[in-house]
């Protein structure tokens, strides 16, 4: 038996897990990241003050974004990997929330270990308490129960040794992560108790690859050889699954096209005959044409969101699916035959049993041909200059400058629409754009994550003005850790996306500029405020000098901003010529609105149910 307090025994006990796949072993938890208060500093505060295990702290500025952080660090570790994070109870807790509900829905396992009130309620209420009049049992901490896999309080330090291989249980399955919370009343961390030794004991988390149901194997091959125009949809659970090698050899062993979604963009590299890049509504014309055409989808680790299907019209209507999934929840989607299994084992079990087919050499070449088209089309994106700089030149500045080895991360705005799009990814891993949640905010705080998980990488971060300005304040975590970022941060005062939306449903682009009640500019200086933070800033004004600012970034040492000028006005991407669903109003005083709301009914007679038996 050891004596510890709860707060000691949970640091000790999460630096001794440990994740295994394929027989590599590594530590689960690459550090916890915290903002101490009165509610956890006494308790976790005290406990990592004093520890000597193998669990880092890093100090963040923001709750929200250190969440980012972990859940950024645990893509970047395909899921094997990820950092806990600590706040006081009230604010600090519930500002972990949004980052929680962003885990949870891209299927990141992140732990969150908020104070709470006090377990014994003697000093009801303290500060920051939420006083809810139906039960005392109740605080800010419950909102995190329908955004988190796992939820528990420890009011007693005899519930701990339970809650904590349940939240592992959880963390380390690809079927049930995302955000596991355990919220800890102040009282009770710093509460002693004799543990027994073997809750602190080195655990090894075997992380399982299963395979397939062989009745449901046979049925998927007997769709799939029957196809003639099948298209591969690949997910972000490609990418986790470390199924690259497994996805091109089946894709070129029957000449079956790739199309990828934002999570697994990058599953083949660009440049692969069978590579067709994004598809949906911000995807190329080359896979959508084929998307349309297809009278069969096999979806490898999709969720199928509604970017991915062009909100159910980009499929025909006759068009069959075969769904590869870890969880029976995303493999039983639009009607599909459902294989439950990992994606790398799986394809390998398909490719047996497919063995001796493929599709027709017209079709593989005509998908070569739509490929090519879509790569000029990308090619004059790139090409483009301008003052301000065009977007997609800034985009293509970028990618020339990550090379193999570069991660570009992004987030929310206009940036990750045309990252799907005009992207060229090195492989996987190389493209992180957090779009499930599409959260504002993510960027920066996002890279960071990466690069504490893939140190050897260089980390780019596409941010716009507005993201940056709704959570900037990581650029001080990575300048005191010592991370380097290379930011690029592009300043279009406002919201490009949203206002080309905003003017295509009739709402006239209301508040989506940055500017002051006279119409005109704000005096605003991001790149001086990026400085104040401790980068180092670059001022680039042209695409030639974009590209000097930033070989001088990959070249330093710390991280650099660079801030570059776009207009929120220009559409300079290619389009994908495919359709989202945003609902437009029925009445209005405006003709543009009625002739909005005329197209939009138009696209809702193409949108289909997919209701059809799975073959």
């Amino acid at each position: 038996m050891i004596r510890l307090t709860v707060a000691q025994a949970v640091v000790r006990f999460l630096a001794r897990q440990w994740s295994e796949r394929d027989g590599a072993e590594r530590r689960f938890f690459g550090g916890c990241a915290g903002i101490f208060g009165h509610g956890n500093v006494a308790g976790l505060g005290q406990a990592l003050a004093t520890s000597t295990e193998d669990l880092p702290y890093r100090l963040s500025r923001n709750e929200q974004a250190m969440v980012h952080t972990a859940a950024a660090y645990a893509r970047a570790s395909n899921r094997l990997a990820t950092l806990a994070c600590t706040t006081s109870i009230g604010p600090g807790a519930t500002n972990m929330i949004t980052g929680a509900a962003g885990a949870t829905i891209n299927r990141l396992p992140v732990l969150l270990l908020p104070g709470d009130i006090f377990s014994t309620r003697a000093a009801s209420p303290v500060l920051q308490e939420l006083e809810d009049q139906r039960s005392y049992d109740i605080s800010v901490n419950d909102c995190f129960k329908p955004v988190s896999r796992y939820w528990d309080r420890i009011n007693r330090p005899e519930q701990l040794p339970s809650a904590l291989l349940a939240a592992m249980r959880v963390l380390v399955d690809p079927a049930e992560t995302g955000a596991v919370t355990l919220a800890l009343p102040q009282d009770v961390q710093a509460e002693a108790f004799d543990w027994p030794d073997e809750l602190f004991a080195r655990r090894l988390w075997h992380v399982p690859r299963p395979r397939p149901e062989r009745a449901a194997l046979t049925r998927a091959a007997a769709l799939i050889r029957s196809a003639t125009r099948p298209l591969i949809v690949a997910g972000g659970g490609t990418i986790y699954s470390e199924a690259g090698a497994q996805l091109r050899a089946f894709a070129e062993s029957f000449g079956i096209p790739v199309a990828e979604t934002q999570a697994g963009k990058g599953a083949l590299p660009h440049g692969h005959p069978l590579a067709l890049g994004a598809i949906g509504a911000t995807g190329t014309t080359a896979a959508n044409t084929l998307a349309r055409e297809a009278d069969l989808i096999i979806g490898v680790g999709t969720r199928y969101s509604d970017f991915t299907t062009a909100s159910r019209t980009i499929f025909a209507p006759g068009a069959a699916f075969v769904n590869l999934n870890i969880t029976g929840f995303d493999a039983a989607k639009l009607s599909g035959l459902q294989l439950v299994a990992d994606a790398r084992e799986g394809l390998a079990d398909l490719a047996e049993a497919c063995a001796g087919w493929s599709t027709p050499a017209a079709y593989r070449e005509r998908a070569a041909a739509l490929t090519r088209a879509w790569d000029a089309a990308v090619d004059a994106a790139y090409a483009l200059e301008g003052s301000p700089l065009p977007q997609s030149a800034v985009i293509g500045a970028v990618n020339a400058a990550a090379g193999d080895d570069g991660v570009v991360v992004c987030a929310a705005g206009s940036m990750p629409g045309d990252l799907h799009k005009l992207w060229r990814p090195s492989g996987p891993g190389a493209y992180h754009v957090e779009y499930g949640y599409s959260c504002m905010g993510y960027e920066i705080a996002g890279g960071l994550g990466v690069k504490l998980a893939v140190p050897e990488r260089e980390v780019f971060v596409l941010v716009g003005d507005g993201s940056y300005l709704m959570m900037a304040q990581e650029l001080v975590t990575a300048v005191s850790e010592g991370v380097k970022l290379i930011v690029v941060l592009v300043d279009n005062s406002g919201f490009a996306s949203i206002g080309r939306l905003s003017e295509s449903v009739g709402a006239e682009r209301l508040g989506t500029a940055y500017q002051g009640r006279d119409g005109g500019p704000l005096p605003v200086d991001l790149a001086a405020n990026a400085a104040s933070l401790g980068a180092t800033v670059l001022r680039p004004e042209t695409v030639a000098d974009l590209r000097k600012a930033l070989d001088t970034a990959r070249s330093a040492t710390g991280t650099t901003v660079i801030h570059v000028h776009t207009d929120r006005l220009a559409d300079d991407a290619p389009s994908s010529e495919a359709w989202w669903d945003v609902p437009v109003a029925q009445v209005a005083t405006t003709s543009g609105t009625y002739a909005a709301r005329e197209a939009y009914e138009a696209n809702k007679r193409s949108q289909r149910p997919h209701l059809a038996p799975p073959g």
